[in-house]
């Protein structure tokens, strides 16, 4: 009698000790990215695509994967609208933008490099899924813009912030007239 009881209180603390898994369900929001979409300077309300763009973070060698390609081309994209990650860990962030990349011929190539200036707040989203961080770009100076080399002409001709707060994906964040 005595043995049933001890497995029974065994099994009644096994039980009891058990918490349900937390898992983030893959619908829940996270940290947003910045949404940039393109659009011709000479007729600003059409969309245009850029070609063999390719996105790298300041520091880093390979590019932000567009694609679920497994050569250099997953770096590229062709599209009017890309959406790039900021840093979570710090107010800024800066990209070189290049756009013809891989061009045979580098005069034909254009590199504009942008820092991205802004504040974040990290909000609690649950205890599976932890954290996010959300955005808002600095008020008095939301990016700085140049070309490389400083001597050649910025490919990207006008940069407009859109929306300050970056809360979600769901909205254009900034204007790219080129």
């Amino acid at each position: 009698m005595k043995k049933i009881l001890i497995l029974l209180l065994i099994a009644m603390f096994t039980v009891s000790s058990c918490e349900k898994d937390d898992i983030c369900d893959a619908n829940t929001p996270t940290t947003p990215r910045l949404v940039i979409v393109f659009y011709d300077i000479n007729n600003p309300s059409v969309l245009k695509n850029v070609t063999n763009l390719k996105v790298i973070g300041d520091g880093k060698t390979e590019g932000i994967v567009f694609n679920s390609a497994t050569d250099d081309s997953k770096y590229l994209t062709n599209g009017s609208t890309i959406s790039i990650p900021l840093k979570t860990d710090s107010n800024t962030t800066k990209y070189s933008f290049i756009l013809n990349s891989g061009n045979a011929n580098p005069t034909l190539t254009d590199i504009d490099e942008v820092t991205f200036n802004y504040t974040r707040s990290d909000i609690f989203v649950s205890r599976a899924c932890g954290f996010k961080t959300l955005f808002t770009f600095d008020p008095s100076n939301p990016f700085v813009h140049a070309s490389v080399p400083e001597t050649k002409l910025k490919w990207m001709q006008y940069i407009s912030i859109e929306k300050s707060n970056i809360a979600n994906e769901n909205e254009t964040h900034i204007k790219v007239f080129f």
